[in-house]
């Protein structure tokens, strides 16, 4: 696991200055701590830094083929490296190490761009073809690692983090406005974009290849969901030798590898795979907060670990801590994220390193086998529609029965759903603080800026995935595909990386292995939700290997009690955030608005992460547009001046 940076001028006679891409790969060095390497050849320069995790002494970065002609720099893992190693043997290829970086550079003069294909893995990484005189960019298929790029007519320059394309004098830091209203739509940015002029991100499941001053973008890899003819039977046969084999392989690394615990089902599922796949003990590792009213996920981690013997560790977390980070928090994300649970990531990752450099997490398992209940609701809304067939002038009687059926305030929130397609549920569900205005009668927008946003363009990365038809027909399917291509890479997975590399730590993900996401794919829905049970095959599955207390328990996420927090410690810190005069000048928000929501807020407790969104997104102005602080976060920035 490391961090990748780079930059290629379009002019063919232009060289590459060693001092800027040495700057640039400073920036990502948490990524890499234990190793930097350079590669420069007239108009390409490539910069590594480097986090040893497989092939300690031999790993040294970029590599090459023989003759010198392709070089590589790699951040990932690549799971099935030692196959792939073994056929290109057969085929006289000469390595000098045993690392899977080495595997890729043989893999592209077998395959040229094609490689990507026969990967199996985690993996951002750039080649660069001396004959060919072409640079490749690739990205794995489910975005678990970023590639972020800036490209103009005279260079291209990318990186793993967006900190070190800022390094380029050339990268000029200005902020697209339209993203702005996408963020507070969504509570991310999907898409491509990002909220920095010209700054995008390489899509999962595609390549880059710039020749001859033009680059194209192909899409190598997709999901699509097709259900096949499998009995419940069969398909939990499948699943465990799935699950069996996807934790194996990501087991496999030269340092030790520990477990976050979550006290729920995909978490604790990956411990007890664990089990017999290595000689050194299992460790795990949870957080709690010092607060008594939140949901306490410490002793369902502490009976996963007894029950697998794992060497469990723990740590506590407080207001405090929640928003010294928060500064830090921005600088790493990069983009605006209102994600509370990933400030518990970094800290949970911080004490992990102490004792591992790889951790392994149930991410994905809720994208795969729908866990969300919003699946759940889905179906029963469908179902509901269906039932009222030419009664669908009867609202009430609809409302009544979804009620009954779904038992969910949220579903109850949205009355005239009955009656809407999928597409209104879908943003019913993700709806910001621009939806919050709306629905009050007021404006969260000055009138200057609202002219500058466009509400079609905010939300068309998901429009775009709703109307794809490799989600099939089943709404059910079509909301776990568009939630595969846009808040899982750009939110949870974007969260997941951003927090463990800021930690040197390794974060692998084997639920989200492309041969467990296309079985998942083939199933019938019925075998995700079943009746009021979310996940059922998995549930089904795993009913012999989970305690029955955390397979059977309600799921509950990762409470974070950031709302109470911010309607009490943190009360001050919110509105001198908000309502600074700098703040209030950038022209996007009503200073009368913003004060009655923080009103509204303290006054009915329902809209905390509306408010976390606009901090979220005024510390990022801070950190990237006021400071351009591409070495750590802007002085300016004390969250605790007023609570401390």
């Amino acid at each position: 696991m490391c961090g990748i940076c780079g930059k290629l001028a379009l002019d063919r006679e232009a060289q590459i200055s060693p001092a800027l891409l040495k700057s640039m790969a400073d920036t990502i060095e948490h990524r890499g701590p234990d190793d930097e390497g350079f590669y420069f050849s007239g108009p390409v320069g490539l910069g590594f830094r480097r986090l040893s995790i497989i092939d300690l002494n031999t790993g040294h970065q970029p590599i090459s083929n023989e003759d010198g002609t392709v070089w590589i720099v790699f951040n990932g893992e690549i799971y099935n490296y030692q196959e792939l190693r073994e056929f290109l043997l057969s085929k006289g290829h000469v390595f000098r190490s045993q690392t899977d970086t080495e595997v890729i550079v043989h893999l592209y003069e077998e395959f040229g761009e094609g490689c990507v294909e026969k990967l199996r893995g985690m993996f951002g990484f750039a080649i660069w073809d001396e004959r060919q005189q072409s640079l490749l960019l690739a990205r794995d298929r489910v975005g678990i690692k970023p590639i972020y790029y800036w490209l103009s007519d005279k260079a291209l320059v990318f990186g793993s983090e967006i900190k070190a394309i800022l390094a380029d004098p050339e990268v000029k830091a200005e902020v697209e406005p339209q993203l702005i209203d996408r963020f507070l739509s969504f509570y991310y940015v999907p898409g491509e974009e990002t909220l920095l002029k010209n700054v995008r991100k390489l899509a999962p499941g595609c390549t880059m290849m710039v020749k001859n001053g033009h680059a194209t973008i192909r899409q190598y890899w997709d999901l699509h969901f097709a259900p096949s003819e499998i009995s419940l039977e069969q398909a939990e046969k499948q699943l465990i030798e799935l699950f069996d084999e996807c934790v194996r392989m990501h087991m496999i690394a030269d340092v030790p590898v520990g477990f976050l615990l979550s006290g729920g089902v995909d978490s604790t599922a990956m411990l007890g795979f664990a089990v017999g796949k290595t000689d050194r003990p299992l460790s795990s590792f949870t957080l709690g907060f010092s607060d008594p009213g939140i949901v306490d996920e410490r002793p369902y981690a502490q009976l996963a670990a007894k029950r697998y013997n794992a060497d469990h560790h723990e740590m506590t977390i407080s207001s405090k801590d929640f928003a010294d980070f928060m500064p830090k928090f921005s600088w790493h994300m990069e983009e605006p994220c209102c994600e509370p649970q990933a400030v518990a990531l970094y800290y949970v990752s911080r004490m992990a390193k102490d004792y591992v450099k790889v951790l392994i997490s149930g991410e994905g398992g809720d994208e795969a086998f729908a866990g969300y209940s919003v699946y759940r609701n889905m179906l029963w809304l469908e179902r509901v529609k269906s039932a009222l067939g030419p009664l669908k002038g009867g609202l009430s009687l609809g409302i009544s029965l979804l009620n009954q059926v779904v038992k969910s305030k949220r579903m109850a929130k949205y009355p005239s759903l009955v009656d809407l397609p999928l597409e209104s549920y879908y943003y019913s569900r993700t709806s910001g603080p621009a939806a919050y205005f709306n629905s009050h009668g007021s404006e969260l927008y000055t009138p200057e800026f609202a002219r500058q946003v466009n509400k079609s363009f905010s939300i068309s990365p998901a429009t775009r995935y709703l109307s794809n038809g490799a989600g099939g027909s089943s709404p059910v399917n079509r909301m776990l595909y568009v939630d595969t291509k846009t808040s899982l890479p750009d939110d949870l997975l974007l969260k997941a990386d951003k927090m463990t590399m800021a930690n040197s730590i390794e974060l692998r993900v084997p639920l989200l292995d492309h041969k467990l996401l296309e079985f998942a794919a083939s199933l019938p829905v019925n075998f995700k939700v079943h009746n009021f049970t979310t996940k059922y095959l998995a549930k089904q599955a795993l009913e012999d290997r989970l305690p029955k207390e955390i397979l059977e328990r309600k799921k509950v996420g990762f409470p974070v009690p950031y709302d109470t927090w911010m309607r009490t410690e943190l009360k001050d810190w919110v509105s001198d955030v908000l309502l600074d005069r700098e703040s209030i000048a950038r022209g996007y928000f009503k200073r009368r608005s913003i004060e009655k929501l923080i009103a509204d807020d303290v006054r009915t407790q329902r809209y905390p992460k509306e408010i976390l969104s606009l901090v979220a997104l005024e510390l990022w102005h801070r950190n990237f547009l006021e400071n351009r602080s591409v070495q750590g976060p802007g002085q300016m920035l004390n969250p605790m001046k007023a609570t401390s």
